[in-house]
């Protein structure tokens, strides 16, 4: 697979609509694409993946993951986000930047890598739900894949790569009063008890501070309470969205939480960790020397559910993912290509300093 090729690959899945947990006609075209390049993909769900030669037990293994599926077109779009244009060196379509380009650059450096040997096992995937972190994409995947020891997720990052990812908690609080008439004293106001919590989610900073994804980070990002107008609210509900960095894990931050406020506090799940990689990882450490920025990214991808050393790092610039009239440069999937043939060619994850 060459550049052309991968080029017209990513024009074939922007004609594809893939929104998340309804990949499958886009799924089949990635199935095809690994079968006519020679391999012998396999499938789960909207998942689709292939080895690049015969598993050898005695070497690490390699995970190349590009997700195919993407969010809805907004209503700003003024371009059809299904129709691939080519125009003053860009390419418009959905889904072209988060994360098509990945998944083109990524398959074409796999069945390049597949035609000589090299010191590992060589997976790549082509995964589904990952704007919706749905069960049925990678996580649903790994425990086919048998034992990875480092994976390269493929995401816009200008092509530097992301050492750092913050995770995520959604936590769902409710504040308890005691009903009553307003025109009385009576009751227990919830909402004037919730307040003292969303201060203190608002003014809390948590000791721990990464050099790269600098503190966690809190907001309260909606509040509900109260039923008509003379009526003592019982009960105040509100939400917060927790960026957590990589020196915490999500368990220990939501018992830490719940000692510090009064409210009831559940999280939507804690799956959603921070991820980091050692910066004298072989990987981190060839980019270096190719003149790359390590960075620490603020977004989440499929890092957050892998355990196990991951770098991310593709082209294409994070904030023109979901939005309107979304692009790549063309000549930016023709860098990704270079780049990632130079720190995979013969990477050995044997080594450090």
């Amino acid at each position: 697979m060459n550049f052309c090729q991968a080029i017209e690959l990513l024009k074939r899945m922007i004609a594809t609509p893939s929104p998340s947990r309804d990949e499958g006609a886009v799924a089949d075209l990635m199935e095809a694409e690994l079968r006519a390049l020679g391999f012998e993909p396999q499938r789960k769900g909207n998942n689709v993946w292939a080895e690049a030669w015969k598993h050898n037990a005695e070497k690490p293994t390699i995970l190349l993951d590009g997700h195919i599926d993407t969010v809805k077109p907004n209503s700003a779009w003024v371009r059809d986000p299904f129709t691939p244009l080519e125009e003053d060196g860009r390419l418009y379509g959905l889904g072209s930047n988060d994360t098509g380009g990945s998944v083109v650059s990524l398959l074409t450096v796999f069945t390049r890598l597949a035609q000589t040997e090299q010191p590992y096992n060589l997976i790549f995937l082509a995964s589904a739900e990952e704007e919706v972190t749905g069960v049925n994409g990678i996580r649903a995947v790994l425990p086919e894949l048998g034992e990875i020891d480092f994976a390269v997720v493929g995401e816009p990052t200008s092509l530097q790569p992301a050492v750092a990812e913050k995770g995520l908690l959604v936590l769902d609080c409710v504040a308890h009063g005691r009903a009553g008439h307003a025109a009385r004293e009576e009751g227990e106001n919830a909402i004037y008890k919730a307040l003292r919590d969303i201060e203190w989610f608002r003014s809390h900073r948590f000791e721990r501070v990464s050099p790269l994804l600098g503190p966690v980070k809190m907001t309260v990002t909606g509040v509900e309470a109260g039923t008509q107008h003379n009526v003592v609210p019982a009960e105040c509900r509100f939400m917060v969205d927790v960026r957590v960095n990589e020196c915490y894990r999500n368990v220990e931050l939501v018992e830490m939480i719940r000692q510090n406020v009064e409210c009831d506090v559940e999280p939507r799940s804690t799956h959603l960790n921070s991820s980091s990689i050692d910066i004298e990882h072989p990987a981190v450490r060839r980019l270096v020397e190719m003149g790359r920025e390590p960075f620490g990214s603020p977004t989440m991808s499929n890092q957050a559910v892998m355990p196990f050393p991951t770098l991310k790092i593709g082209p294409g610039d994070s904030a023109r993912s979901h939005t309107a009239d979304e692009f790549i440069y063309i000549d930016e999937i023709a860098q990704a290509i270079e780049l990632y043939w130079q720190m995979l060619d013969g990477l050995d994850l044997n080594i450090r300093k």
